[in-house]
């Protein structure tokens, strides 16, 4: 094989750390591809990927060499796609959204992404696990709230607004709060962290200064979804998302209460690593994906 083909063939066993599923995806003999990953790491002289009977995974070296075979490969796509239509980007991309925007705004906005560029296909992971870019072999990630990877380029896409809501029935059994001095006679359905099991406190700006309180509670969740679901049943008040609740505004389900007292917005941004050329599937990706955001969720 041609080094070039050898490169691409390393990459997509390291994206999919399988043999099995690389051979599938590249439509050629799994024989065939664990014989392109041996020739290619007989001319680098080094091993670049440990094979076990469950998995596949990069060596330190094979890391290395990914960074710069990534590189090289997106270098020549360029090249190959001088002399294409500039609406004809094509290929692999790697994507990871948080759970919720996943699956309520870039899931189902996709077919129209799709659809006008048919030829990219794409990998969207959905999870609220902040990835390693690099490690994790992703091309471009979504990130709500500060950002702690300084060696990736940043795209600000808006920032995420909060919303105060409760159930009509709950606010018509005890009452609707208008300042935050009103919890201590309220309840909330209170988030712990899924990674530190630490409960959030209620928080709000008040004269440019955060301020937050303890409220009490009952119900304590650790998702998203349990605690719209337990605010829809009347158990507490909530600090979401607007967009999280949007439909359920609309419909008269949850009612906005304390609106001059809420959380301070969150920042969104589009991650992607570092490289001298940022392929062509990847701009429209994200130029789709800043225009999806900011006509759906942020301000």
């Amino acid at each position: 094989m041609d080094q070039v083909t050898l490169f691409r063939v390393f990459l997509r066993v390291a994206e999919s750390a399988s043999f099995t599923r690389a051979a599938d995806t590249l439509g050629m003999p799994r024989s065939s591809v664990s014989a392109a990953v041996r020739e290619l790491e007989g001319r680098v002289g080094a091993r670049l990927l440990h094979r076990t009977t469950r998995n596949v995974r990069m060596t330190q070296e094979g890391r290395i060499f990914h960074a710069h075979c990534t590189r090289l490969v997106a270098e020549m796509e360029a090249m190959e796609g001088l002399f294409r239509p500039q609406d004809s980007p094509h290929g692999r991309l790697t994507v990871d959204v948080p759970g919720r925007l996943g699956r309520l705004i870039v899931a189902p906005a996709l077919p129209h992404f799709l659809d006008r560029y048919p030829g990219i296909d794409l990998v969207l992971g959905v999870t609220d696990r902040a990835v390693n870019l690099v490690e994790d072999n992703v091309d471009c990630a979504l990130r709500v709230g500060p950002l702690a990877d300084s060696a990736m380029v940043a795209r600000r896409v808006g920032e995420l607004r909060f919303i105060n809501v409760a159930s009509p029935a709950y606010l018509a059994r005890f009452g609707t709060p208008q300042s935050p001095a009103d919890l201590t006679g309220h309840q909330g359905v209170l988030f712990a962290s899924p990674t530190t099991g630490r409960v959030e406190d209620w928080e709000w700006e008040e004269g440019g200064t955060l301020r937050r309180l303890a409220i009490p509670g009952r119900v304590t969740v650790n998702s998203a979804e349990a605690q719209i679901a337990c605010c829809l049943a009347g158990l507490g008040l909530i600090q979401i998302p607007a967009y999280d609740v949007r439909a359920y505004l609309a419909a008269g389900e949850l009612a906005e209460v304390m609106p001059g007292h809420v959380a301070a917005p969150l920042p969104v941004t589009l991650l992607h690593p570092d490289r001298h050329h940022v392929p062509a599937r990847l701009r429209v990706f994200m130029d789709w994906m800043t225009a999806l955001l900011r006509a759906e969720v942020v301000d």
